[in-house]
């Protein structure tokens, strides 16, 4: 058969409706009003998830968890955080690192709604923090935070690098702060893996168990070396990967 035989493709339309989306969907990624809307959606739903979720038998102790007075900085991984902001004790505000990105916006507003008190900054991708993407006025915002008493929590890995694989970040915040990381994992049974996303992103879905478990604390001396900085770096991996896995065990326990 020839190009000449060969039926033309139909051209295909677009619905009336799909039209007039694509005209609107930017302007409202960019309203403010459809970001709070969205926001205090995502912060409900995380509390129907926490609420319809029972705490599996041998977990840790949840109320020693982000509690913003017991002046620990807590970590979690990129992709099993979306559940934590649900777990900070009522009335608290806990200051956390977001990304200064824009889809990290919709996330420090959400989180907000839940007790965190978003600093924005962004880790780079060397596992150092960037001064040009805020990540070092971000440091200095939440050594302040540390100062004053309180505690703090940020991601513990970097974006879009190696997933579960400790930054140095967090290791030069306990450094400076004489601070000690405690890292936190939350795990449900009914869950959703987004199994394309760098990281795995898991998404926490209601009506199960939940799992929580955390590392024991690590503190990095104050005059650490590049050499025991890095091997505090491993020691922080491997204990959160380590809690994570229990996390995950817990959740999926049916006995």
């Amino acid at each position: 058969m020839s190009a000449e035989d060969e039926a033309p493709q139909p051209v295909r339309k677009r619905s009336p409706i799909g039209r007039l989306w694509r005209k609107i969907r930017k302007p409202l990624a960019q309203s403010t009003m459809v970001k709070n809307l969205l926001a205090s959606a995502i912060a409900s739903g995380l509390r129907f998830v926490k609420a319809t979720n029972r705490i599996a038998p041998g977990s840790d102790p949840v109320d020693s968890f982000l509690d913003v007075r017991s002046n620990n900085i807590y970590v979690l991984w990129h992709g099993q955080h979306l559940l934590a902001p649900a777990f900070v004790p009522k009335g608290q505000r806990l200051p956390t690192m977001f990304s200064r990105s824009a889809d990290a916006e919709l996330n420090a507003l959400a989180a907000s709604r839940l007790g965190l008190e978003p600093v924005r900054g962004s880790g780079g991708r060397d596992g150092k923090h960037s001064i040009e993407k805020g990540g070092a006025r971000a440091l200095i915002a939440l050594k302040k935070a540390l100062d004053q008493g309180k505690s703090v929590c940020m991601i513990a890995d970097i974006p879009h690098g190696t997933p579960r694989e400790a930054g140095l970040g967090v290791i030069t915040l306990s450094r400076i702060s004489g601070r000690p990381i405690v890292g936190v994992a939350f795990a449900t049974s009914r869950r959703k893996v987004l199994e394309k996303s760098w990281d795995k992103t898991t998404i926490n879905l209601p009506f199960g168990r939940c799992g929580i478990a955390s590392t024991e604390e690590i503190q990095v001396p104050a005059g650490a070396s590049e050499a025991e900085m890095e091997y505090y770096r491993r020691r922080l991996t491997d204990a959160l990967n380590a809690a994570t896995k229990r996390a995950y065990s817990l959740a999926d326990d049916r006995t």
